[in-house]
C-alpha cells in the first residue's frame, strides 16, 4: 500500500482528480487529494497572503497530521512548484516526486518566462486577490481537448487562482536537487502547449527524472484517467 498526495494547478480543486483518485483507492492505495486555499470550494478564503508557500505549508501540515511518509507525491500544471516547495520543506517525507505536465522554475527564472502566450490571447480576469482567463479562455485553451459533457462538468467548476499563488523562489528546492538529488518522474502531454517540451525536459533532465510522454491534453487526470492512474502505480515499487 502506498501513500499517494495529489495536488491541483491553477483554477482547479481537488475535483480535477476524481476519476484517478478512484482507480488509485480501487488499487487498494491511500489517495489524499486536497483542495488548496482559495480554490474551488475553498475560494471564498481568497485574500491576501495566500502563497506558493503557504500551500505547501498547507501540504506539509496534512501530512504531519496524516501521519503520512514515504509520500508519492504529484503535481500537475502550477503546482509542480507546490510540490517542489514540499519537498524541499520535509524531504524526509517524499518518496517520489511527479511532475505532469507541470512547472518548475529555475533560480530567477518566472512562469511569465515559462508560458507561451498564444497570439490575440485575450487577458486574464483580475479580481483583488485572484486572476485567470475568462470563461472563453477556459473553454478553448486550458480544456479544449475534453469531450462536451466532461468539459461542460469542469468548467462549471474552474475558479480563478490566488494571484500569490502563480509564482515561486525554487533556489533552494534546486540546490537540493544538485547536492542530493530528488527521486523524479515527469509526464509530458503532447496536447498541451503549456509548459512547453523543452521546459518539460529541462526539468527531468536537471533531475535525472524518468521520462514518459501521453498522447492527452493538459488535464490527463481527466481525460486520460486510466493511463494516469498506470503511471502513478508504476512509482509505487521503485
Amino acid at each position: 500500500m502506498a501513500n499517494f498526495v495529489l495536488i491541483h494547478g491553477s483554477f482547479q480543486g481537488s475535483w480535477i482528480w476524481q476519476p484517478t483518485v478512484k482507480l488509485l483507492r480501487d488499487a487498494g492505495h491511500v489517495v489524499h487529494a486536497p483542495t488548496m486555499d482559495g480554490c474551488a470550494e475553498r475560494r471564498h478564503n481568497l485574500r491576501p497572503g495566500i502563497t506558493t508557500a503557504t500551500m505547501a505549508q498547507e501540504v506539509v501540515d496534512m501530512l504531519f497530521y496524516e501521519d503520512l511518509n514515504d509520500v508519492i507525491i504529484a503535481g500537475t500544471s502550477t503546482s509542480g512548484m507546490l510540490i517542489s516547495k514540499v519537498a524541499e520543506m520535509v524531504p524526509e517525507k517524499i518518496k517520489h516526486l511527479v511532475y505532469i505536465d507541470a512547472l518548475a522554475p529555475q533560480p530567477g527564472e518566472t512562469v511569465k518566462d515559462i508560458v507561451i502566450v498564444e497570439p490575440n490571447q485575450s487577458p486574464n480576469i483580475v479580481t483583488e486577490f485572484a486572476a485567470g482567463p475568462d470563461a472563453e479562455g477556459m473553454a478553448n485553451r486550458l480544456f479544449a481537448d475534453l469531450e462536451p459533457d466532461l468539459k461542460a462538468w469542469a468548467l462549471a467548476r474552474a475558479t480563478l487562482h490566488p494571484k500569490g499563488a502563480a509564482s515561486a523562489d525554487l533556489t533552494k528546492f534546486w540546490a537540493q536537487a544538485d547536492t542530493t538529488g530528488w527521486p523524479a518522474t515527469v509526464i509530458y502531454c503532447t496536447i498541451s502547449v503549456n509548459p512547453s517540451r523543452a521546459h518539460q525536459r529541462r526539468t527531468a533532465d536537471r533531475l535525472a527524472a524518468d521520462w514518459h510522454t501521453m498522447e492527452a491534453g493538459h488535464y490527463p487526470m481527466l481525460s486520460a484517467p486510466n493511463e494516469m492512474a498506470r503511471l502513478l502505480l508504476a512509482e509505487v515499487d521503485k
